[in-house]
């Protein structure tokens, strides 16, 4: 056990609550604690979107999956996720700042009504179970590592949590927005020296870059069959579209001071993060050349020890300073919005029906109790699937919200003939479509992506939905404007 590197970890820990504690100071209302008050700078719009996903599964998920499968085996995560935020910039960012929404599910209201409001906002806070655990569950890896296994995971879990959940109750979304804008420095400093360090470790980058060839890590695009094209578009757009409408990542593009930065925001820090997400796969691919078989073996069986095992035994220690702080800012980052996010969207879009004359103070002490409440939940649903890898708790979170939440957002911006019936439809059409697929239920899912069906069915069901009624109007009104004698 290394004091030092622990002595590290814990003043940069103790820092972040320390700013939590500053931004709660200017904490006056929801809408400072929700979106930062509407008033942050590009800088740190784009720091805040990059940190969206700079999580556990870039540093550890992805690289290790790069590494045995190549760049098709991340079409979901960089690609999708990273695409996820530049669309959000190109064609929703304008249209629903000029809203003046706290949430999403705010335009779900005003657009459809309280009961697709309700419903897409519940299918939101549920797909942040398994991201959230995801964090928490490399909190209490990187824990264990740093002690040498004097402390367990279950352990590190519980600390990771209350270091992360402190500074979010207390100071919001502006405590989260600071300390982004802080961890991605350490972030990207940390893990681009390390990227040289490594290269250097394993001989040179040639060396690196010879093997990623050799394996040839470099292939993008499937088997030109019909099946493997269906599973590589869906695992795409899981994360590419089914992401789009969450509340972590509209509360990062809200927070803009006005709609200008909060599209180049999202532009800016999508295409960073798919850019940067390289860098930690060069280091697992140097650690592959350095280490040999036994690198490959921990990326099959222990995937996500595979990096901190690198470090910690071919790295001097101000690299592992580097590394763990680098890590533990991605791993915060990501984290702290993302026990914000289903918060908000639980009080202001579930208990307000339910309550509909809170105060904005209750709305306030009832935003922090929820945070609180659901960081407890995750901690337990984490501790239970422990095993289960990070990268699939990932992957896996964000189709209910594709095939149940992304259509009638788009369709309700860009397409004036949708209705509430059209949206009720398409969430039907929609759910049920995916749940169809299920191994569980039938053998479907096997020859075509269940998300993908789901999402074709959504359209339909929109297109259906809006346009029946309409149908049926106009022909009812036709045959009650017949003049008499035509018959």
């Amino acid at each position: 056990m290394n004091a030092t590197l622990i002595a590290f970890v814990v003043i940069y820990l103790v820092g972040t609550l320390a700013i939590g504690v500053w931004a709660g100071t200017r904490i006056k209302n929801t809408t400072d604690f929700a979106i930062a008050g509407r008033r942050l700078p590009l800088i740190m719009v784009v720091t805040t979107t990059f940190a969206t996903w700079f999580g556990a599964e870039t540093v550890m998920g992805i690289p290790a999956r790069f590494v045995q499968g190549g760049l098709n085996a991340i079409v979901e995560d960089p690609f999708g996720a990273g695409t996820c935020l530049v669309l959000v910039g190109l064609f929703f960012a304008t249209k629903l700042y000029k809203q003046n929404l706290l949430t999403i599910g705010d335009f779900y209201r005003q657009r459809y009504g309280k009961g697709v409001e309700v419903f897409c906002s519940g299918a939101i806070i549920l797909s942040y179970l398994g991201w959230v655990a995801a964090q928490i569950t490399a909190l209490g890896l990187v824990f264990t590592v740093l002690t040498d296994g004097a402390m367990s995971e279950t352990t590190g879990m519980i600390v990771g949590t209350l270091a992360v959940l402190i500074y979010v109750v207390i100071g919001g979304f502006l405590a989260v927005a600071w300390t982004d804008f802080i961890q991605m420095i350490v972030l990207v400093v940390g893990l681009s020296v390390i990227a040289i360090f490594a290269a250097d470790v394993a001989g040179g980058a040639d060396k690196v870059f010879a093997m990623a060839a050799q394996k040839e890590l470099w292939n993008f695009l499937p088997a030109p069959t019909f099946t493997d094209m269906a599973f590589f578009v869906g695992a795409g757009l899981t994360m590419m579209l089914g992401s789009i409408p969450q509340q972590d990542v509209f509360q990062r593009v809200m927070s803009a001071k006005d709609a200008d930065t909060a599209r180049n925001g999202a532009v800016i820090g999508g295409v960073s993060y798919i850019l940067f997400a390289f860098v930690p796969m060069f280091v697992v691919a140097a650690a592959v050349v350095s280490m040999g078989d036994s690198a490959m073996e921990l990326a099959k069986n222990d995937y996500q020890r595979l990096l901190p095992t690198f470090v910690m035994t071919k790295m001097p220690l101000v690299m592992q300073i580097l590394f763990f702080g680098a890590l533990l800012s991605a791993i915060k980052s990501t984290s702290s919005a993302t026990l914000l996010a289903p918060s908000t969207s639980f009080v202001e879009n579930i208990l307000k029906n339910l309550r509909p004359h809170m105060s904005d103070r209750q709305s306030l002490v009832a935003m922090r109790v929820t945070i609180v409440v659901f960081a407890t939940l995750v901690l337990l649903y984490a501790i239970a699937m422990r095993g289960t890898s990070i990268y699939d708790l990932v992957s896996s979170a964000y189709q209910v919200t594709l095939v149940g939440a992304f259509v009638p957002l788009v369709m309700g911006l860009y397409w004036k003939r949708s209705t509430t019936q059209g949206a009720i439809v398409s969430i039907a059409a929609g759910v049920l479509t995916w749940l169809v697929f299920f191994p569980q239920i039938s053998s479907l899912g096997e020859g075509f992506p269940g998300q993908l069906a789901g999402l074709i069915a959504g359209f339909v069901g929109m297109i259906a939905g809006s346009l029946a009624p309409q149908v049926m109007r106009n022909r009812q009104e036709a045959t009650h404007h017949v003049p008499a004698g035509t018959i």
